[in-house]
């Protein structure tokens, strides 16, 4: 038994993969020590925070203990700090609390960093109230003074940190000039914090007033031209910089994404591999992004085969990045791939699977997925995202009757339908005939005075034959100021077909009269490719 145990703890200590953690795992059990807290303890630390984890795995052995460890919650807490899921981590640190499980400086460190996290997420997701995160990092914090943790440097900066993400910067300054030692952490974080809130006059003051800069204090000043849409600006930035290191790189090839300049972004990665510099997750979440968009699913498939030969976990915003570049590429053996191998699935995740399955035309799977979706509400729900890929699956298939089911279904999770969930619907009432439930769903929208739902009619009524439908979309977009040439080419052909020469011939006098000239036809090729 004593050799069993020496070999158990060497295997430990020099853990490389999940696969590794798995064997030892079943000898610990086998051995009859399950229950020997430093086993458990470094089975959880390994699968909550080495790169080759699995989150999941962790948690699930976390549940199994009485979890009343201090290590253990910290480490559960700051795993999930740094994942997509910082809810959870709110939910043990409230379970310490409530189970009076002896907290330290870690803790609040890692509760802090949580805060700001989820308050993000909220934003994103809008899975609670921001208020409600707000709240529980003014709580913390109140903690953290009755405690005397208030002077600890970390957390000082943890809590300028989380105020400033909250939007909260008046009071991140207030606790800024309450600092007497501030390090140059403290300096960026609020210059950030202005950049952020486009203060650039207060964060200009601050950047000139630091003592000292470092290459974070040039970040800041590279993400107020991204933010601002002024790439030129954040390139000569990174141009001129004393040095760089990761984060400058990964948030030039952000803002190449966010500007839509896909092949700038591919460009500038292509320098940093040949710069040496490792990219990061956060790299390789915007160059899949930029993969997606331009269909480089050479490159997007080449990072994922580095991913699993690094056995790099892929969840989160990265497994979400893989499922959309691969989806939207058309290789959905490999989309199905990641989806299935992820351990814990975020709402993002099942949408970009289900979108992803209805747009390629794989409708029943969709329904199939988002059936699937529904089973495991204690974990995530469907959005109205979710629901534009159910009604895609449904236009596709022509499933009217499994359609109208689905739009009134989101009140269930009160979901208001916004524009592109009546755009399905309409798009699939015209395409099958059902022109008057179309023109009836546009009337009574809240979106009546859109454009594009009257054109999708208009369309429509081209193909049905339906020459006073489609006078009456016609009226309405001259009323919106919103014709065009191909909206009177459109209702001249339906008068055309109908032998209605006298007003065809009105139509055309009109876009004379207006100066409304027809738009060439143009094609594009792609000259790198020749």
């Amino acid at each position: 038994m004593l050799g069993t145990y020496s070999r158990i703890r060497y295997v430990l200590e020099h853990l490389c993969s999940m696969l590794e953690l798995t064997q030892v795992q079943a000898i610990i059990t086998k051995a009859g020590f399950q229950t020997h807290t430093p086993f458990i303890d470094r089975l959880i630390f390994f699968s909550a925070l080495s790169p080759t984890g699995d989150l999941s795995h962790a948690h699930s052995l976390f549940l199994q203990t009485s979890m009343n460890n201090s290590f253990l919650c910290n480490t559960m807490i700051r795993a999930f700090a740094k994942s997509s899921f910082p809810l959870q981590a709110l939910y043990i640190y409230s379970h310490m609390q409530t189970s009076d499980v002896v907290s330290d400086h870690f803790t609040y460190n890692f509760v802090l960093k949580a805060c700001s996290r989820a308050y993000k997420f909220v934003q994103e997701f809008g899975e609670c109230d921001e208020i409600t995160i707000v709240s529980k990092g003014g709580e913390v914090h109140c903690t953290v003074i009755k405690l005397g943790f208030d002077q600890d440097p970390s957390i000082q900066n943890s809590l300028l940190y989380m105020y400033s993400q909250c939007g909260l910067v008046h009071v991140a300054q207030h606790l800024f000039d309450e600092i007497s030692n501030r390090s140059l952490v403290s300096w960026n974080i609020m210059i950030s914090a202005y950049h952020r809130v486009n203060n650039s006059k207060s964060a200009d003051y601050l950047l000139e007033s630091m003592p000292l800069k470092n290459v974070v204090s040039w970040n800041t000043v590279i993400g107020r031209y991204i933010r601002s849409g002024d790439i030129e600006g954040a390139r000569r930035v990174f141009k001129v910089m004393p040095e760089r290191d990761v984060v400058s790189w990964n948030s030039m090839i952000a803002g190449f994404v966010s500007v839509k300049d896909y092949a700038g972004a591919l460009t500038l990665f292509s320098e940093m591999q040949n710069a040496k510099i490792r990219p990061t997750e956060v790299t390789f979440i915007s160059v899949l992004g930029a993969c997606a968009e331009t269909g480089a699913l050479e490159m997007g498939s080449k990072i994922h085969e580095s991913l699993k030969a690094s056995e790099h976990k892929i969840e989160g915003y990265l497994g979400n990045a893989l499922l959309n570049m691969y989806s939207k590429c058309g290789n959905l053996s490999s989309a199905w791939e990641v989806f299935r191998g992820m351990g814990i699935k975020t709402t993002s995740c099942w949408n970009a699977m289900i979108v992803g399955l209805a747009v390629h035309g794989y409708c029943e799977e969709a329904l199939t997925l988002f059936s699937e979706m529904e089973c495991g509400l204690g974990t995530v729900r469907p959005n109205r995202v979710t629901f534009i890929g159910v009604l895609i699956a449904c236009s596709h298939k022509g499933w009217v009757d499994k359609a109208r089911w689905y739009f009134d279904h989101m009140v269930k999770y009160k979901i208001v339908p916004e524009i592109k969930h009546y755009g399905c619907m309409i798009d699939l009432f015209s395409r099958f005939g059902l022109l008057e439930e179309a023109h009836q769903m546009i009337r009574t929208s809240p979106f009546q005075n859109r454009s594009i739902l009257w054109r999708t009619l208009l369309g429509a009524c081209r193909t049905q034959g339906n020459m006073e439908l489609a006078k009456v979309s016609f009226l309405q977009l001259a009323k919106l100021k919103s014709l065009s040439d191909g909206d009177y080419v459109l209702l001249s052909n339906i008068y055309a077909e109908a032998e209605r020469w006298d007003e065809v011939e009105r139509l055309r006098s009109e876009m004379i009269d207006l100066h409304v000239s027809k738009q060439v036809g143009h094609s594009q090729i792609d000259m790198t490719e020749c």
